[in-house]
């Protein structure tokens, strides 16, 4: 009989790269975010509405995070809860920062695609 309670390496894979994707989100650090994307990656920016903006390929992508941390100096994303399943990800966080002089946030959801432990697609949304 098989033991299903086994971590799979390939969930290891894509949770540990989740995680240090976010840990360098959170530094702000996009050479950091950018020795985690795959060279072809996408990413679906949550803005702006009604489908968002999609920027693709490393360097495209690496240029965003870093005019985005430029931007958004206090912004923190707390991961609520990480669902892993195969190479695909999803994460359901808070956006946190300041704005107009208070604390203010928005809830929503990142789909990742994970390859060769590299982030080929971050696809987020946003509630509200």
């Amino acid at each position: 009989m098989a033991d299903n309670t086994s971590p799979n390496p390939q969930e290891q894979t894509t949770r540990a790269t989740i995680d240090k994707f976010n840990d360098a989100f959170n530094r702000h650090d996009a050479d950091g975010v950018a020795a985690l994307l795959t060279d072809d990656t996408i990413f679906e920016d949550t803005s702006p509405a009604p489908d968002g903006r999609r920027v693709e390929g490393k360097a495209a992508v690496a240029d965003f995070w870093r005019a985005w941390f430029a931007k958004n100096a206090d912004a923190h994303f707390d991961a609520e809860d990480v669902i892993v399943s195969g190479n695909r990800a999803t994460v359901l966080w808070i956006y946190r920062k300041i704005r107009n002089g208070q604390p203010w946030h928005v809830r929503g959801v990142d789909v990742f695609t994970v390859r060769d432990g590299k982030v080929a697609a971050k696809l987020a949304y946003v509630k509200g």
